[in-house]
C-alpha cells in the first residue's frame, strides 16, 4: 500500500484518524475530528481509566483517579488564589509525579501553563519567569533555591523540607502521592475552554540567542496526542496487517525531561488519553534506564537521539525483551541508528521532527519505512503541510531549501515578541530554519539547521552529513561540527568527538576514516577528542557556543 493510501484510508470519513477542515486563525485547515480538543477533553478521558496504575516513580505508584483528584485539588487552589484566566502559571521542577499534576491543574483553571527548564540557572529561570509575567511559580526544592530574588509571584513549593516563609508548600494542599487517593474526587472548575484559546508558552531552547516564549493554544497542545498512534496504524497498513486495538497496556519509561515538548506534548499527554503507564526518572541515567526497563518491563522508550545510543553502550547483558519500540527526535541522529536499535535491542525505531514551534511532532516515522529510509525523518502528518522554499520560490522534490511546516499542531507565535513572529510565521506557516528536502512520496530529510550550515570558501558543508561520517568510526560515540573562522575562507569545519571508553582514536585516523568518505573540503580541519559527554541542552541540541569555546572563539 502506498503512502497516500494509507493516508487515505485511515483519514476517511469514520476512520480512526478522520479529519476535517476547520477555520484556524483565517485558514482552513485539517484536523483530527476525533482528538479531544482542549486538555479539559483530554483529562475527561484520563478519568475513564480508573484505577488502572499511571505514574511510577521509585517506590510512588499513582493511579488515574489519585492522579485525577489531585489535579483537581490543584486546580481548586489556583482558582481560591484568584487565578484568573489566561493568567500564567510557571512550572520548574524535575521529572515528579507532582509536575503532570500540577500542568493539568494550571490548564484546566484556565491558565497558560509555562513549563521552565529545569536545568536552568537561577538567572535564566527569572528572565522567563519575568518574560511570561507569570503569577504563580511551582517549583522543587531545588529549583527554588536558585530563585533567591524571585519575581513577584505567588510560590508554591514542592518536596521542601523547610520551605521559605510565605512560601506555600504542595504537600499542605494535596499531601503526598501515596496519599492523592485519599483527596475529595473534586469537581471541574467553571471555566469554558475553546480549542483556540492559549494554553502553553514554552520557551526555545536558545542555543543560538535569547530563547523566546512560543505560545501554543488548546489545539497545538491536544494535536500530537495522535501521531505516534497514526504512524503506527499507518505502518500497518503498509505491511499488510489488520488494524487491532491494543490488549495490553502501554509502559512507557520517561527518559526526558517533562518540560520539553517530547516529554509533555508526545509521551505525557498521548499516555494519558491513552491510559499508558508512565514510569519516571529523576534524570536520564542508562544503567538505571536499563534497571528501570527489566523491572517495569517497559514497552516503549525514547526521547532525544542520546538517549538509545546511550542505551546501545551498556544493553550488553541485560533482559530488554520486553522493548517493542525505541522513538528519539528533537535532535540529528545517525542513520546507522535505527538499524543498530532493530539488530541490538530488539526494538523497532521510530522517528520524527518537529520544533517548539510545532508543539512537537510535525513529521513520523518508524518501523520499515524508518529502515528502509533511515536518513528520513519521515513524511508529515495528514493535519499537518511540509514545503521547501528556496529564495522564495517552493522547490520540487529532491532540491534542498528552508523547511516551512503547516497545521493545527503550529503555536500562535512568540510571547510578546511581534517582530520575532513576524519573522517566523507568514500565512499560517512557519519558517523554520531548517535546510531540508522532500521526495516524491513526501518523505523529509533534514539536511541541516540553517544557522549552522557552514559555508567554505562558498561550498556549503551540512554539519549533519559530517556528523553521521564521524559517527561510523567504531570508536565514536557522538561528533558535532562547527565552523571556525578563516581569513580566506570565511570559515573551515572543525569537528568534536565524543569517544568510547577504553578505546583511544588519533585526529589523523579520524580525518583519514573522513577523508574516505567525504570530499575534501568537508574534511575537519581541526578535532577535538575527548571522552567526555558533548554538551547539549534540555532539548538534546548540541550547544554549539559552547562547542565554540573549546576552540577558543
Amino acid at each position: 500500500m502506498t503512502l497516500a493510501q494509507a493516508h487515505a484510508r485511515l483519514t476517511a470519513p469514520g476512520a480512526p484518524f478522520e479529519t476535517v477542515p476547520v477555520m484556524v486563525r483565517g485558514r482552513t485547515t485539517a484536523v483530527w475530528k476525533n482528538v479531544p480538543a482542549t486538555a479539559s477533553e483530554a483529562f475527561a478521558r484520563a478519568r475513564t481509566h480508573g484505577e488502572r496504575e499511571f505514574l511510577v516513580y521509585g517506590q510512588e505508584r499513582v493511579s488515574y483517579d489519585a492522579f485525577a483528584r489531585a489535579v483537581l485539588a490543584v486546580a481548586a487552589l489556583l482558582v481560591q488564589r484568584g487565578l484568573q484566566k489566561g493568567d500564567r502559571v510557571a512550572l520548574v521542577m524535575r521529572n515528579l509525579p507532582e509536575w503532570p499534576v500540577v500542568f493539568m491543574g494550571a490548564l484546566l483553571a484556565g491558565a497558560i501553563a509555562v513549563p521552565l527548564n529545569a536545568w536552568w540557572t537561577g538567572t535564566e529561570l527569572a528572565y522567563a519567569i519575568l518574560d511570561s509575567g507569570a503569577r504563580f511559580v511551582f517549583a522543587d526544592a531545588e529549583r527554588l533555591a536558585r530563585l533567591a530574588d524571585l519575581p513577584p509571584t505567588q510560590p508554591i513549593v514542592a518536596r521542601a523540607a523547610n520551605a521559605p516563609a510565605g512560601v506555600t508548600v504542595l504537600e499542605d494542599v494535596i499531601g503526598t502521592p501515596g496519599h492523592w487517593a485519599d483527596l475529595p474526587e473534586g469537581v471541574m472548575p467553571d471555566v469554558v475552554l475553546s480549542p483556540e484559546d492559549d494554553a502553553t508558552i514554552f520557551y526555545t531552547s536558545g542555543t543560538t540567542g535569547t530563547p523566546k516564549g512560543a505560545l501554543g493554544t488548546h489545539r497545538s497542545l491536544t494535536t500530537n496526542i495522535f501521531a505516534a498512534p497514526f504512524s503506527e496504524a499507518r505502518n500497518a497498513l503498509r505491511r499488510g496487517d489488520a488494524l487491532k486495538p491494543p490488549t495490553k497496556q502501554r509502559v512507557t519509561l520517561l527518559a526526558v525531561p517533562f518540560f520539553h515538548v517530547i516529554g509533555s506534548l508526545s509521551v505525557f499527554l498521548p499516555n494519558m488519553v491513552a491510559g499508558g503507564k508512565l514510569v519516571l526518572m529523576r534524570k536520564f541515567e542508562p544503567d538505571e534506564a536499563l534497571g528501570l526497563i527489566e523491572k517495569e518491563r517497559v514497552t516503549v522508550t525514547g526521547g532525544v537521539p542520546a538517549v538509545p545510543l546511550a542505551l546501545l553502550e551498556q544493553a550488553k547483558g541485560r533482559d530488554l525483551s520486553s522493548l517493542q519500540l525505541i522513538t528519539f527526535g528533537g535532535a540529528p541522529s545517525p542513520p546507522s541508528l535505527a538499524g543498530r536499535i532493530r539488530k541490538n535491542l530488539g526494538a523497532m525505531p521510530g522517528q520524527g521532527w518537529g520544533m517548539t514551534e510545532t508543539s512537537a511532532t510535525c513529521a513520523t516515522h518508524s518501523a520499515e519505512d524508518y529502515l528502509h529510509r533511515p536518513e528520513s525523518c519521515g513524511p508529515a502528518l495528514p493535519v499537518s503541510g511540509l514545503k521547501i522554499l528556496f529564495n522564495g520560490i517552493e522547490q520540487p522534490p529532491g532540491i534542498a531549501g528552508e523547511l516551512w511546516a503547516f497545521g493545527p499542531n503550529i503555536v500562535k507565535g512568540y510571547w510578546n515578541r511581534p517582530d520575532a513572529t513576524a519573522a517566523a510565521f507568514r500565512d499560517g506557516w512557519l519558517k523554520t530554519g531548517d535546510v531540508a528536502m522532500l521526495d516524491g512520496e513526501g518523505f523529509c530529510t533534514i539536511l541541516d539547521r540553517g544557522e549552522d550550515m557552514l559555508i567554505r570558501g562558498g561550498e556549503n558543508i551540512y554539519c549533519i552529513e559530517v556528523e553521521n561520517v564521524l559517527i561510523q568510526h567504531p570508536a565514536v560515540v557522538d561528533a558535532a561540527l562547527i565552523g571556525l573562522p578563516h581569513s580566506i575562507l570565511g570559515e573551515v569545519p572543525a569537528a568534536l568527538v565524543q569517544t568510547r571508553l577504553g578505546i583511544d582514536v588519533s585526529e589523523g585516523e579520524l580525518r583519514e576514516f573522513a577523508a574516505a568518505r567525504l570530499a575534501a573540503f568537508k574534511v575537519p580541519q581541526q578535532l577535538w577528542i575527548s571522552q567526555d559527554v558533548l554538551p547539549r541542552n534540555g532539548g538534546g541540541k548540541l550547544v554549539k557556543s559552547a562547542l565554540r569555546r573549546l576552540f577558543g572563539t
